[in-house]
This record gives structure tokens, sequence and C-alpha cells, in this order.
């Protein structure tokens, strides 16, 4: 069995967290292969961790005949590990580094119990949705798990005209857009005031950032239509966001988005849900006057 893995730098209190993890990868016969800038940093930072692993660069393609995909940090580290497998039928753990996350909701205290789990079929895959988007002047092809910002570049004001399947759906007069999946939903748009959204819902949810019109409100739609955005505005360029990745575009430039035919599969432990992990994050229930 070969398994990838995909990391940011760590603290040095998570040192024992990463070697019980490689000693467990081992001891189940393992081959493991870590992305070289994160291998490269436990060599050179913690050469205490013991080795054994194997290095690919991610520029390049993964290792053939990978079974799963460890992520050790958060949930940015998260996403951009679906870029190594996006397109391949290979399943993403994610292990939280530091605090519990919605997507590397693994904690450190409940690893070894989790892995037991994983190499016992103790699972299910979640696939979880992708934002296609597309630009008129080629700039950008690329995908999204959590969302598309489309957001002003400068203090102005920008006009963000919102059709669906060509049909004119709003003209936002705001900051920006956020075009999220439900994956996405429990992040920057939450942060707007958009609704959270249960993954496999298949809808979208479009959120304004700081409208100017307050009757302007966030709006959940299938995902089976297709946007298109115009932007204008005085500045010459506006901003678009991609997960953790930024473009600058020009005012003319129209912006094409769609659910992709690709999809991201997460492993799904049976000791969670994601109402769990919700309820722990959001502190729901809780007193903090206690």
């Amino acid at each position: 069995m070969k398994v990838a893995v995909y990391g940011k730098e760590f603290h040095d209190s998570f040192v024992p967290v990463m070697q019980t993890f490689l000693d467990k990868l081992y001891s189940v016969g393992a081959e493991v292969w870590l992305v070289k800038h994160f291998a490269d940093f436990i060599l050179n930072s913690h050469p205490e961790v013991n080795g054994g692993f194997q290095v690919f660069d991610p520029t390049q393609d993964i290792p053939s005949d990978i079974k799963y995909l460890f992520s050790i940090g958060g949930d940015g580290t998260f996403l951009e590990a679906t870029s190594i497998v996006k397109g391949k039928n290979v399943p993403i753990v994610g292990i939280n580094s530091g605090r519990l996350g919605f997507l590397a909701y693994i904690s450190k205290e409940e690893l070894e119990q989790s892995l037991n789990y994983i190499f016992e079929g103790n699972y299910t895959i979640e696939e979880r949705t992708l934002i296609e988007i597309n630009t008129s002047d080629g700039k950008i092809h690329d995908f999204a798990l959590n969302e598309v910002a489309v957001q002003k570049k400068d203090s102005k004001m920008i006009t963000i005209q919102a059709y669906l399947n060509n049909e004119m759906l709003n003209s936002y007069w705001a900051d920006g857009l956020i075009i999220s999946t439900p994956t996405g939903s429990t992040a920057y748009s939450l942060s707007a005031g958009g609704p959270i959204v249960v993954p496999g819902s298949q809808n979208f949810i479009l959120s304004p950032i700081s409208p100017h019109t307050l009757a302007v409100r966030p709006i959940v739609i299938p995902d089976y239509h297709n946007i298109r955005l115009k932007v204008n505005g005085r500045c010459s360029q506006f901003l678009v966001s991609v997960d953790y990745r930024s473009y600058f575009l020009d005012m003319n430039v129209e912006i094409e988005l769609k659910r992709s035919m690709e999809t991201i599969k997460m492993i799904k432990l049976k000791n969670h849900s994601f109402y769990n992990t919700i309820r722990t994050k959001l502190m729901w229930g809780v007193d903090r006057r206690n």
C-alpha cells in the first residue's frame, strides 16, 4: 500500500504526533511518500523524526497506486492538497496540527484511533462538489473546493451583474460577491453572513460582501445552474480569489462558473459527522458565561 502526505511546517509540540503518525504507517507496511517541501522541512528542522519515507515533487504527477493522501495542517493545507488529487481516485484524509478544522477534522488526540479505523476499512467516501471557473480572456481555468470570490481592488465599490443560465439574477453594488459550495459555506461565505449548507446538498451559495443595499441578501441556488458574472467599476481591474489562489482581471472580462464534473473525495470516519464538527467548531450549545 502506498500513501502520500502533504503538509506544512508545524510547531515542536507536534513532533511526537508526527512520529506516531509515521510509525503507524510503517507498522501496516505502507510505502510513504512525502511532498518535497514538507519532507525538506522535517529533514532540516526535525531530523529526530524517523525517516524511511520517499519524496515526490507536487509540480509533477502524484506517484502511481496511491491509496490515500494525508493532509497535515489546517483547512488551508487541505485546500492546497486538493490540487494533487483532482481528477484522480485518491481520497484525502485531513489531520489537524493545530485547532479543529472543518476539513482537517482529525485532532492529534484521536489520531491513532482514526488511523485504526482507516486501515480497518471503517469509513465511507464522501464526494465534495467543485466549482469550475473560466474567464473570457482565457486567463483562468481553475476549480475551487470552497469558493470563488469576486472583489474590489481598491476602496471603491464594484457592480457585479449575475446571470443564472443567462437569466438576470441581480446587479450587486458591493465590495464583492462570494460563490461557494456547501463545503465552503462554513468558510468565507459564513463570515459574510451566508448560511451553513450541508455537504451533498447540491447547491451553490451567492453571498454579497458588504452590499450597498440592505435588501440584497445571500441566496442558495441549485448547482446545475451556470453562473455568469460581469463586473464594472471605476478601477481598471478587480480581484478574483479561487480558494487560496488570486488573480487580477480587467473590467471587461466575464466570468463563467459551473459545477465541475470532477469531485474531491474525502474519508468520512464512522465516529465523525458534519453536525458534530459544526457543533464543536462553532461551540453550539455552550454557555460561555460558565
